[in-house]
């Protein structure tokens, strides 16, 4: 009778163990990502994606470039778990009201036209952050940039982070030094970071983010400088929207980088990039060879991608992007 019931003991012990990492089966030890993710279990998520992104963007070009910014504050945030996408609530406090995000971060009800051609497909199967990678990779590419294979199977964290979105993604006015740290802190290069920080070659920033620039600087183009001012006063106007690229507001292109040669970079955070620094060779060389720049984001976008939430983290693969399951 008493082996029996080491016996039992041992197989509830075990059944406990497999429950809990069924449980956790999303934590960053546990998700291997792979194009082919949903081959079997929903082969037509790519295209649904495709559509409902080609829709978007032709009613609003910006949208392309919104939804990419949505991505790269979600991956910075404990990696790419759709947390950001969560709404607050009474007893919950999501990233939406941090202050990089909070009247900034747009184009939460595209994710949820997604999700919802997603969900009417393939039930219960595709993520919430799945979704917004390839939603991201797809407004890239309707703008005229690259497109590439995005890894798939992802979970969808059921927890979120106000604090680590106001700590972990740098800001405007970032030095070169911190934009460095900051990308570092995740796993990415300042190759990638300069990479990547040319997706200000398209969208949109308010006046409030580069008036001290545009104002207060000297290494700025001085038309350049005069012309935003039309447009960002010294005080008021806050909320004033102005492209971050001058030549091709709505084309992924390099012409970020020649705007950077040429001292026309809207943020200090941009400029900081071509300024007597460690970057500036790499600014050139993109400013001249956009295939280069081309193949270089798009590695940098798989590595960021690659985020994972840090191990233990409750996931699951939310019905309704905005709450848990």
């Amino acid at each position: 009778m008493a082996t029996f019931t080491c016996r039992s003991m041992a197989f509830l012990s075990l059944a406990a163990a497999v429950l809990v990492a069924l449980l956790t089966a999303g934590a960053a030890d546990a998700q291997k990502l792979s194009p082919n993710f949903y081959s079997k279990t929903c082969p037509n998520v790519a295209t649904i994606v495709r559509q409902q992104m080609a829709s978007a963007v032709a009613a609003e070009k910006r949208m392309g470039a919104s939804i990419l910014r949505m991505f790269f504050h979600d991956c910075f945030v404990n990696g790419c778990d759709g947390s950001i996408l969560l709404d607050d609530t009474s007893t919950f406090t999501g990233e939406k009201g941090a202050g990089p995000n909070a009247n900034s971060v747009r184009g939460f009800e595209v994710i949820d036209a997604i999700k919802t051609k997603v969900e009417a497909s393939c039930k219960a199967t595709v993520s919430c952050a799945d979704i917004l990678a390839l939603a991201a990779r797809d407004g890239v590419n309707l703008l005229g940039g690259p497109t590439w294979s995005v890894p798939l199977g992802r979970k969808d964290s059921r927890t979120a982070s106000q604090s680590l979105a106001n700590s972990n993604l740098p800001g405007p006015g970032s030095s070169l030094a911190t934009l460095i740290r900051m990308f570092g802190n995740q796993g990415l290069s300042a190759r990638d970071m300069t990479a990547l920080s040319g997706a200000h070659t398209i969208g949109r920033s308010q006046c409030q983010f580069f008036r001290s620039r545009i104002y207060t600087e000297s290494n700025i183009n001085a038309s350049f400088a005069a012309l935003r001012q039309k447009t960002c006063p010294r005080s008021g106007g806050d909320a004033t929207l102005a492209p971050f690229d001058v030549q091709t507001p709505d084309g992924f292109d390099n012409a970020y980088y020649q705007n950077l040669v040429a001292q026309k970079g809207l943020l200090h955070s941009d400029q900081e990039l071509f300024n007597g620094g460690s970057q500036d060779a790499l600014v050139r060389q993109y400013s001249t060879n956009a295939n280069q720049f081309s193949a270089d984001f798009v590695s940098a976008m798989i590595k960021m991608g690659n985020l994972m939430p840090s191990s233990g983290t409750p996931t699951e693969v939310r019905l309704n992007c905005r709450k848990t399951n």
